[in-house]
């Protein structure tokens, strides 16, 4: 084999050593974590009996009725421990405030404050034996049992739509019995006293005055510590960039850029190929807003669909289902795509078959897609028995998809690495390891790496340990190392461009993984607050949270010196910037990064406004503003990079492009500003005012306030998909138009395929 010389290191070792050794320290601090997690969880007692000794439900029991509400898609409905969807009720909250009731008035009634003692007592106690794993009720707890038992069964067995289910959805009188068992033991967690604490297994929530659920003194004092850190870490980082300047943008401020237009750019049949990528993902993306629509409306108008019984054929919990799953599989398609086409920019060659295999993970992925919907609806609809967990939904929000599918998806995702390495393993061998060649793949390699560690999360397993592991895919998955593979991409574009340096866009890459990683890696259990885990998951998780913030202002006030830098470089240039939609779509990732993720995403992530807002419209809004804003610009923004290539100049639709940005935007500033958010304020005021189960509730939900800002939010979407994804469609149509038609092509030189740099000592 020949021996290849390596280029050298292009910025100081100090940047890796930095980052490995925050990554490690991130990861040793999870791992200690996961196990509080399995040692700290819940128990989840053998059996639970009345004061007579008498069974009124088992552990198998608890775990069979966790199956049921998985495989029915409710968490695609309401909510457990504050997680899932926000139409339905939390279910922990709807039992427990109901059981309260039950029991109070068992005592003699609200007004009597012996009853309301007694109430709280009997449900604060901790009867759980661990030696013989036995939970005794009280003869209040087992009265509201045996009610709710029946009033669950009215519930789910409601032969029509008027709930947003399906007809008759759970009518099975041993599933129900399981159900409420499930429901039951997480209503225990949430008031039982945690042995040698003075609050509950989920840190007293939901709040509930009537078991005398209050705010911990852990949830307000890391509110105010995490203030403390946020205010604290962005003073430093602004102070510090004031100083030194690290990145040195105007390094290029000294030369030229020369532009080549995009036909003067030869491509290979790999990135040919990706022209059908963006395409589906289009497709997909379109087919995601109309879904979208259709879940928006049950919370508009649960009872009809403009005088269609909706729920009959596609009830909430399937569209919403659809609705996430899409999302996530658009985006990913178009972040695949975009990898394959910058691999032979990068290798500056392409290996002969390279199309082949790209053709065939593009089949692949459609089986998936195909599949894993068809396969979540036969779920939801109970057409699946035995093997729903397979083939069907798991139904975990964010991980709805069967197991035979979420497998077939991660081999997926190694084979696209695969097709990546094949393609750049000559330009891999004469680089260093921690240039940007390397990095690009070691953080492809991430991917599905991180996506597999989903396959932990078990619906037959301790919902508190599967939400651990849920949330590893939810937040570092998406949050951190699909971002970083983003981040890397978007700093090779300009690099290809030649308007940022190699070496400045490297150090930007290795500042980006260290505040990101020191922030985000502990940062993710702020998911997991009120879902069973220790306190230690609130403190670490709030407080490293409010660190995630400080990139994203870093991030923001850099791009803004970016974008200025590029407006000086094109004037100079003899051509035009051939790029500026695709650029304008990375600035917005900036603006809703730092708005969606940074602003809306630290409000809820605070312990004690959490408390409270945990799976309301606030949660919503952050989804939305971040997931759509962040991730969903940033891969319509690498689609119009790479198909600027595939349709001739002559075809080029400006006037599309410019239009699908604005509308896009828009439309997305609409949905959050119109609805979103102030009916999450509303409903967070109400859950403080009033109480967390009635602003949960369908009838809080449903109210005509809410559904008036409901309605309000259509223009909206009709922006945001005639004038947003519509010309998107079109222009990504144009891309597999052209792809094939052949064009007379210069050659390219060695070093850059975008363009000229020139000195200024050159030009003079």
């Amino acid at each position: 084999m020949a021996n290849h010389i390596r280029r050298g290191l292009l910025v100081s070792r100090a940047w890796i050593q930095a980052v490995v050794l925050v990554v490690l320290f991130g990861f040793l601090v999870l791992g200690l974590l996961a196990w509080q997690t399995y040692t700290g969880e819940p128990p989840i007692p053998a059996r639970t009996v009345d004061y007579s000794g008498k069974i009124l439900f088992t552990r198998d029991d608890v775990l069979a009725g966790q199956g049921v509400f998985l495989r029915n898609g409710l968490m695609q409905y309401g909510s457990i421990f504050g997680h899932g969807a926000y139409l339905g009720p939390d279910f922990t909250a709807d039992y427990l405030h109901r059981a309260a009731l039950i029991a109070l008035d068992a005592y003699g009634g609200a007004t009597s404050s012996r009853a309301r003692l007694a109430t709280i007592e009997d449900f604060k106690t901790n009867r759980y034996n661990p030696a013989t794993g036995t939970l005794t009720y009280s003869p209040g707890q087992t009265r509201a049992f045996d009610q709710l038992r029946a009033e669950y069964a009215k519930f789910f067995g409601e032969p029509t739509t008027k709930f947003g289910l399906r007809p008759n959805a759970i009518t099975d009188p041993e599933q129900i019995l399981q159900l409420t068992a499930f429901f039951s033991w997480s209503a225990w967690t949430a008031t039982a006293v945690r042995p040698g604490k003075n609050y509950s297994y989920t840190n007293n929530w939901p709040p509930e005055p009537l078991v005398g659920n209050q705010v911990t003194a852990d949830a307000i004092v890391w509110s105010v510590l995490s203030l403390i850190a946020l205010l604290g870490g962005i003073g430093l980082l602004l102070a510090a960039f004031g100083r030194w300047n690290f990145l040195g943008w105007h390094g290029r401020d000294r030369q030229t850029v020369s532009f080549r237009t995009p036909d003067q750019v030869t491509l290979t049949p790999a990135q040919r190929a990706c022209a059908w990528f963006f395409f589906v993902m289009a497709a997909l993306f379109l087919v995601q807003t109309f879904v979208g629509g259709a879940s928006q409306h049950y919370r508009a108008d649960l009872g009809s669909f403009f005088g269609i019984d909706l729920g009959r054929l596609f009830p909430y919990n399937v569209a919403r289902t659809w609705h996430v799953q899409l999302a996530i599989f658009w985006v990913s398609t178009s972040y695949l795509a975009a990898g394959i086409f910058l691999v032979p920019m990068i290798a500056r060659a392409e290996p002969r078959g390279q199309h082949w295999l790209a053709y065939g993970l593009l089949g692949a992925l459609a089986v998936v897609v195909v599949g894993s919907l068809i396969g979540e609806y036969a779920g939801i609809q109970g057409w699946l028995r035995s093997v729903w967990m397979w083939f069907g939904n798991q139904g975990f929000e964010y991980l709805d998809l069967g197991r035979f599918w979420q497998i077939l998806l991660t081999v997926g995702l190694a084979a696209w690495v695969a097709i990546l390495f094949r393609g750049m393993r000559r330009r891999l061998d004469t680089e260093h390891f921690g240039n940007l060649p390397w990095l690009f793949f070691f953080s492809a390699l991430s991917i599905p790496a991180f996506y597999a560690v989903g396959l932990l999360a078990h619906p037959g397993s301790h919902f508190t340990t599967t939400d651990f592991w849920r949330f590893w895919v939810v937040h570092l998955w998406v949050e951190d190392f699909l971002e970083l593979f983003t981040t890397i991409m978007v700093a090779y574009i300009f690099v290809l461009l030649g308007v940022v340096d190699e070496r400045v866009a490297l150090t930007v890459v290795y500042l980006d993984m260290l505040l990101y990683s020191a922030g985000g890696v502990i940062g993710s259990m702020h998911h997991v607050y009120f879902s069973g885990e220790p306190a230690q998951h609130m403190a670490l998780g709030a407080f490293f949270s409010a660190a995630e913030v400080i990139p994203l202002t870093f991030l923001t006030v850099e791009a803004w010196s970016f974008l200025q830098l590029g407006a000086r470089q094109e004037g100079k240039s003899a051509t035009a910037f051939p790029h500026f939609w695709a650029v304008m779509f990375l600035a917005s990732v900036g603006f809703w990064n730092f708005l969606g993720a940074g602003i809306f995403g630290f409000l809820i992530n605070l312990p004690v406004i959490s408390y409270y807002e945990i799976g309301t419209a606030l949660t919503a809004n952050h989804g939305h503003a971040a997931m759509m804003g962040v991730y969903g610009m940033l891969a319509v923004g690498l689609a119009l990079f790479c198909i600027r290539y595939l349709i001739p100049e002559a075809h080029w639709p400006e006037r599309a492009a410019k239009i699908s940005f604005w509308c896009l935007n828009l439309g997305l500033a609409w949905m959050v500003f119109a609805t979103l958010f102030p009916l999450g304020i509303l409903q967070l005021y109400h859950s403080v005012g009033v109480g967390y189960y009635d602003a949960r509730s369908l009838k809080f939900i449903g109210n005509p306030q809410n559904s008036m800002l409901e309605w309000l939010r259509f223009p909206g979407d009709v922006v945001f998909i005639v004038g947003g994804v519509m010309p998107l469609l079109y222009m990504c149509w144009l891309g597999v138009r052209y792809q094939m038609r052949p064009r007379t092509q210069p050659a390219q030189p060695p070093e850059l395929l975008f363009t000229d740099i020139i000195a200024e000592a050159e030009r003079r």
